[in-house]
């Protein structure tokens, strides 16, 4: 039998020969309310009639299934209480402006000192062609005029003049000391230029001093017996060993 708390409305499933006809206290077990239930009524007696049988119907009918009504005793125990999960703190995003300012500040730096590099490679490239004279090659590359010895020649100039019926050439410049001690002042190499730009001839001479104090500055002289004809220019740089 289905027992219906009066206060609640929770419904229970009981055995109805527990009951006696005058009944007995039920308490439910849900909300603790006390009640008289009388026992169940006797079931009528049943009198079953001759199958009828049923007419029958279009192919397409399909009877409806019964319904039956199902009571389920509920469960008698005290409600959980809801837990809600603390929520995990995520960190918070950083902002990436603090890290793009140091990396530009730190390209900023790295210009400045490559600028500062540069500046002092050009104003200071004789020192630098001193302390090093395999750079003075990428100087020359450069358009930059270096000393690599120390010693700067300039003035130059090329004559040529006939004295006593036979053509005499001669080159004319000075010297000057660019460094900061004294220096000694190796042989000096003429290149006469022809037409095409090309060399078509040389020769060497010592100037007229052995060495050169710091910012002193000495001329040379130097002349050439019959020089070719063909000579437009010439070029006046140190001779090296062998030449």
């Amino acid at each position: 039998m289905i027992l219906t708390c009066p206060a609640c409305q929770t419904r229970y499933e009981a055995d109805a020969a527990k009951f006696p006809p005058q009944g007995r206290d039920v308490r439910c077990a849900r909300c603790g309310n006390t009640w008289r239930q009388a026992p169940p009524e006797p079931e009528p007696e049943v009198f079953f009639a001759p199958p009828v049988e049923p007419e029958p119907m279009p192919p397409s009918y399909q009877p409806e299934e019964p319904q039956a009504d199902y009571y389920v005793q509920p469960p008698v125990r005290d409600e959980e209480p809801q837990y809600q999960e603390d929520a995990v703190q995520q960190p918070k995003a950083h902002s990436p402006w603090p890290r793009r300012l140091f990396l530009g500040a730190g390209w900023v730096v790295l210009a400045a000192a490559v600028l500062a590099i540069g500046f002092a490679a050009v104003v200071f490239r004789q020192q630098v062609v001193q302390v090093w004279p395999q750079s003075a090659s990428l100087y020359t590359t450069l358009g930059m005029k270096v000393d690599a010895e120390g010693i700067r020649i300039g003035e130059l100039r090329w004559r040529k003049a006939t004295e006593g019926g036979q053509l005499v050439g001669t080159v004319t410049g000075s010297l000057t000391n660019v460094s900061d001690r004294e220096l000694p002042v190796p042989q000096l190499r003429v290149g006469l230029i022809g037409r095409e730009k090309r060399e078509i001839y040389h020769w060497t001479f010592a100037p007229n001093v052995m060495t050169l104090r710091p910012g002193q500055t000495t001329r040379f002289e130097n002349r050439l017996s019959s020089p070719p004809v063909g000579a437009r220019d010439l070029e006046v740089r140190f001779a090296k060993a062998g030449e």
